[in-house]
């Protein structure tokens, strides 16, 4: 008669693990990040405006990461036509306001002086954080 040899496997103590952050929210690795945020009535000028700004920060070899389009913010007016006999008749108009993102990653000083002194057309808002 032969025996066999049985392991019997003990359960694993549990261990702590590791929160997973991610790489915005950790602040001990040193990148920073400069969220650029561009704002416009109009979708040409807008894209217009964006590749000028990444033209730039490409010339002083900074990483980019985007244009990355945001959901376009629509505004409705309803307004009467007349004020007083034609009170069931309205218009409506609406103002389209077209959104990009542009994260450059670890920028030098002369990305950032180029990106400041940079001209950009009228009507062209620019929203500029670092995290």
């Amino acid at each position: 008669m032969t025996t066999a040899n049985t392991t019997i496997k003990e359960p694993k103590a549990k261990t702590a693990r590791a929160k997973k952050t991610s790489p915005k929210k950790d602040k001990g690795d040193g990148t920073v990040i400069l969220r650029i945020r561009v704002l416009a009535y109009e979708s040409k000028i807008l894209d217009a405006s964006v590749k000028q700004i990444m033209d730039t920060a490409v010339r002083y070899d900074a990483e980019i990461v985007g244009p990355v389009p945001l959901p376009t913010e629509i505004k409705k007016y309803t307004v009467n036509r007349a004020s007083f006999v034609y009170k069931n008749t309205r218009e409506q108009f609406e103002i389209r306001v077209h959104k990009r993102l542009i994260d450059i990653i670890n920028p030098n000083a002369k990305t950032i002086e180029s990106l400041t002194n940079l001209s950009l057309p009228s009507g062209v808002e620019i929203d500029v954080k670092m995290l």
